[in-house]
């Protein structure tokens, strides 16, 4: 019997259909919808191609979305001036300044500039705070992990007293799902490992997880053998290691690869994620949730139900 392949692509359009629900009723009560500001310093092509797909998701969802490109000779303090106003804005509730910045930009110094109320890419280190002490009950989780962790959720992969791999140590994917899943709580409480490239003998660490989690940006990394029957592989690695033509349009799309051999690991794995269309999905659609939840945090504050973050 094959894995069950866990489809990123299938989960995203369920919770979008969630998302835009509740954005109708927040329309209807308060007036407005969600308000998502992304910003873009310079032509970076793949940084393009991913903000246009968040520009297209608010917009199916119903978030007033405003895009800011800004050349890639921008000041930092211009740059800061205009997170500055944003953070001041009333109608923008989440606010994404799309990574990576040109090299005379201070990476650090940008993302402390964002109000942590408005940081629905949880990069703050306040909400990296939240998420150490707090777990699935912080305010904004990584959109990466997050999405991971939905995925166990709703594909029913028992996690409670499960051995995690988390192979990576990346500030973006690697620790927050680690800090995440050994969390008390839903679809938490696992024994994790984090591996990395000092690990010894990887293998031997993969090969006794019940949930493998890869995000190491090293195609087909994982062979079949270093992966325990029945267990549950999230493949987050999406490695471009070639062109092809495309059927449809004639026109050179790239061929993508993970980080785990996945043709091999089907007869092996109880559950898979493809790429794409797996995890990378799912990115997107918890961004959307986490800026749907940042003005819900604010309304139930305005009105004394909650505290502002």
């Amino acid at each position: 019997m094959g894995a069950q392949i866990i489809r990123g692509t299938d989960l995203r359009e369920t919770i979008l259909e969630e998302v835009a629900a509740e954005t109708v009723k927040l329309k209807e009560t308060h007036g407005r919808p969600p308000g998502l500001v992304t910003i873009l310093v310079g032509e970076n092509p793949a940084s393009l191609s991913y903000v246009s797909l968040k520009i297209q998701t608010a917009h199916r969802v119903g978030f007033k979305e405003v895009q800011e490109n800004l050349p890639a000779d921008v000041s930092e303090s211009e740059l800061l001036a205009l997170i500055a106003s944003y953070n001041q804005d009333e109608t923008i509730d989440g606010i994404l300044v799309q990574l990576p910045l040109p090299g005379h930009m201070d990476e650090s110094r940008v993302i402390h500039a964002i109000d942590p109320a408005k940081d629905v890419d949880a990069f703050h280190p306040v909400n990296v705070g939240r998420l150490m002490l707090e777990g699935s009950r912080a305010p904004f989780l990584p959109c990466t992990p997050a999405g991971i962790q939905e995925m166990l959720v709703r594909a029913g992969v028992p996690v409670a007293g499960a051995e995690v791999v988390v192979v990576g140590r990346s500030n973006i994917v690697g620790k927050p799902i680690a800090n995440l899943l050994l969390q008390k709580g839903r679809a938490a409480n696992a024994t994790v490992t984090v591996a990395h490239t000092g690990t010894r003998d990887l293998a031997s660490h993969c090969r006794r997880a019940d949930i493998l989690i890869v995000a190491a940006g090293v195609p087909n990394l994982v062979k079949p053998e270093w992966i325990k029957p029945g267990a549950c592989v999230i493949d987050v690695g999406v490695n471009r290691v070639g062109e092809r033509i495309s059927e449809k349009t004639g026109k050179s799309v790239a061929i993508l690869r993970g980080d785990v051999d996945y043709d091999a690991a089907l007869g092996v794995a109880g559950w898979i994620t493809p790429v794409p269309g797996g995890v990378g999905p799912m990115t997107i659609a918890m961004l959307m949730r986490n800026t749907l939840k940042a003005m819900q945090l604010r309304v139930a504050a305005e009105a004394g139900t909650a505290d502002r973050l």
